[in-house]
């Protein structure tokens, strides 16, 4: 059996697991990246992951260190002001706006917005460009067999890997996760969520729009204008059965059902591409870390796509391993390094995961006393200098 040697292993070859590779490699270490499925880089391939991804600022620096960050700005949509508009009462009637504006707490804004695709393209342009980063599509872990100094993991096209240290960045059902016997909890809505992009005759104005009614949050976050054409990305959630029905619309009922749910707020809204469905849960697994191993990402917490929390979270995964293996005298997998690791990770995991469970339950309601309490809750937090700052500040975390 052929067996390779290297400082890391990366099992999962997603955004995050691309993200962690190129951060990794660029630091000097050698790594290799495994995932079983293709990458796809083009939006008009029909199997495209046409969501996108909203970097809050504290991704910016771990983004910096994978070496993309200069790529991806001419293509990002800054996020100016979050906006929270709560349609509690009539369909397609907004009650109370709340503008949350990052000039109140940074020079910058709280974020920028970028299509999944495009992100592949990059950090697969970034793998080409790093000689000690080996990715390896079409691979996936088997086993893994722990030893002091290193993990044996067996790939199924029967070669094998020597690491220091083992990263599980492969997705909620990890296999890596499975391997380290450890647990998951998993928290489940009876919601789907509804992905695609459309065009408007109004500017987005770098505003992102969350939209509350029943259901779960509608938001539209905005992209870069192209063509003269003003952009910006959805995601509609909603509980499993009225999203299914959605999805079965014609293009003429979807999109009256859609431009009521959108409350006008940026003119009539054309889709432009495919819709993609998705199911929502929350999950987080009860250890980060076994020997010589991480979780970080899916693998580690999943958890609805409410704030921009998701892969944040995973890119504050990634920075804090980094940060870590500069106190470790080049071992990346040391006992140490993955013991504060675990201990600096797994409170904030479990408090975020926490909060957007707490939101995604309140933007669900259907009771009418209740879509009335969420109101109240959010014209407290809007007109309380002190509270809304301090929201804004916990939103955006830290790495």
């Amino acid at each position: 059996m052929q067996r390779v040697q290297t400082d890391i292993l990366v099992s999962g070859g997603g955004i995050a697991g691309l993200t962690a590779a190129c951060v990794f490699a660029s630091a000097g270490v050698d790594v290799i990246c495994v995932d079983p499925a293709a990458p796809i880089t083009e939006p008009a391939n029909p199997k495209a992951d046409l969501r996108s991804t909203a970097f809050l600022q504290p991704a910016q620096r771990t983004l910096e260190q994978a070496g993309i960050w200069s790529h991806l700005a001419p293509f990002a949509a800054p996020l100016q002001i979050m906006r929270l508009a709560d349609a509690g009462g009539e369909a397609g009637v907004i009650r109370k706006l709340a503008d949350f504006d990052a000039s109140e707490i940074s020079d910058l804004p709280f974020g920028w917005n970028l299509p999944n695709w495009l992100l592949r393209r990059e950090l697969l342009n970034r793998v080409d460009e790093l000689d000690n980063l080996d990715f390896r599509a079409g691979v996936a872990s088997l086993r893994m067999t722990p030893r002091l100094h290193e993990n044996l993991v067996t790939l199924d096209d029967g070669s094998q890997i020597a690491a220091r240290l083992v990263i599980g960045a492969d997705g909620r059902n990890s296999a890596i996760r499975e391997m380290l016997n450890i647990g998951v909890k998993t928290w489940r809505y009876g919601q789907k969520a509804l992905v695609f992009c459309v065009t408007h005759p109004r500017p987005h104005n770098n505003i992102s729009t969350e939209i509350h009614r029943s259901g779960g949050p509608f938001t539209l976050v905005p992209l870069p204008d192209s063509d003269g054409t003003h952009n910006s990305a959805i995601v509609w959630m909603e509980t499993g059965p009225n999203a299914v029905a959605l999805m079965a619309m014609d293009d003429a009922e979807f999109h009256a059902a859609l431009n009521l749910r959108a409350c006008d707020v940026l003119g009539p809204l054309q889709v432009k591409g495919d819709k993609k469905i998705w199911p929502i849960i929350a999950q987080k697994a009860d250890h980060l870390t076994g020997p010589r191993s991480a979780l970080i990402a899916e693998a580690a917490h999943v958890v609805p796509p409410i704030g921009a929390q998701g892969l944040n979270m995973s890119l504050a995964d990634i920075q804090c391993l980094r940060d870590l293996m500069e106190t470790t005298r080049g071992d990346p997998g040391a006992p140490s390094l993955l013991q504060t690791y675990a201990r600096k990770r797994f409170a904030d995991i479990g408090a975020r995961v926490l909060g957007v469970d707490l939101l995604n339950r309140a933007a669900i309601a259907e009771a009418e006393n209740l879509r009335d309490l969420r109101l109240k809750g959010l014209e407290t937090l809007y007109e309380m200098t002190a509270l809304r700052r301090a929201a804004m500040k916990a939103g955006l975390g830290a790495q």
